[in-house]
């Protein structure tokens, strides 16, 4: 499974103010991992029959990237990381924007920021401190480079917001800070706040979960684990979380068969590979069983948090066309904003 893996370091230092990393300029391409008018790798597809259609897509796709700042730093930026480390944005495009941002080239032209993302041990550490601090000058960067875009970039445009795994830490935050009796939240088409546990009740006075594939101005969220598992962390978020099922794109424990899943994702981005993965929702998680393929006992985890858009690539990507064209069929919107 592809998308952000890697070796894992874990920080033991305290937080040090004195050594955080200099401010994105989202004025300069530099500062995002994709652009419409920048070659980058979100404007990948996957083998021959996918088409990125940024250059007449009538919507957008703000899309916040999870952590790949997972191993031991190389310079004093110890809690958040340096949008110029090169070889870390090597790390970051050749993975989640490869194998995740790209899934919505077909209906959305793409924005994806870098930011000062917090190390991976901010999600384990203890030290809640620690991971505050790191976090908060993620976020900052995160809704600066969204107020950047809406301001620059957006144009009036529909967008869709789509985030995973720390990217959903801040999407949240986003929602809370920019929807909240907000005009805004009617150009949202829809969000995919993956990766991360939403609480049903969390957002419930700002956007309402999409309980169907064409439903526009809701949130679908999931957490995919092997079927049958429960993971330690299971009480502290998971127990009351929404989970959407990305084959049948409702909220219902209805059992999806392989045969609904129209292709995955894996170490070759170039492979397609439809029919392997199941899907149901269990108790706030997303159950899959295991699949038979040629290589599938490299397989060893149960948790297949790094697989939570790229096992279901081809059912996100085509929803995502599908929500973007309901959207104006909706408001009976024609093709003003098409650039």
């Amino acid at each position: 499974m592809a998308s952000c893996g890697g070796p894992r370091y874990f920080l033991t230092s305290a937080f040090d103010e004195d050594a955080v990393p200099p401010f994105p300029d989202y004025s300069i391409q530099e500062s995002w991992a994709a652009l419409p008018d920048k070659t980058d790798l979100a404007d990948s597809v996957p083998g021959e029959h996918f088409k990125n259609n940024q250059n007449t897509a009538e919507a957008d796709v703000f899309f916040i990237h999870p952590t790949t700042f997972t191993y031991k730093p190389k310079n004093n930026y110890r809690w958040n990381a340096d949008v110029n480390d090169e070889e870390l944005n090597r790390k970051t495009d050749h993975t989640t924007i490869l194998y995740q941002a790209s899934i919505f080239n077909a209906a959305c032209r793409v924005y994806a920021p870098r930011y000062r993302q917090a190390h991976l041990s901010a999600f384990f550490t203890r030290d809640k401190v620690n991971a505050k601090h790191a976090l908060d000058i993620a976020y900052a960067d995160v809704k600066n480079s969204f107020q950047y875009y809406l301001d620059h970039y957006n144009q009036g445009r529909p967008f869709i917001l789509a985030s995973h795994s720390q990217g959903t830490v801040h999407a949240y935050r986003l929602i809370k800070d920019f929807f909240e009796d907000s005009l805004l939240k009617d150009k949202l088409v829809t969000a995919y706040l993956v990766g991360i546990p939403i609480n049903a009740d969390s957002l419930s006075q700002i956007l309402e979960p999409c309980t169907a594939p064409d439903q526009t101005g809701c949130y679908c969220t999931w957490n995919t684990f092997e079927q049958g598992y429960y993971p330690s962390y299971y009480d502290k978020g998971l127990k009351n979380a929404v989970c959407t099922n990305p084959l049948s794109w409702k909220c219902d424990t209805g059992y999806c068969p392989p045969a609904l899943n129209e292709g995955a994702v894996l170490l070759n981005f170039d492979d397609v590979m439809p029919e392997l993965f199941d899907a149901q929702v269990h108790d706030g998680m997303l159950w899959l069983n295991k699949p038979k393929f040629p290589g599938a006992f490299l397989i060893q985890t149960k948790i297949y948090h790094r697989g939570d858009y790229n096992l279901f690539y081809v059912n996100i990507r085509e929803n995502a066309e599908e929500r973007v064209k309901s959207y104006f069929k909706q408001r009976n919107l024609h093709t003003q904003n098409k650039q």
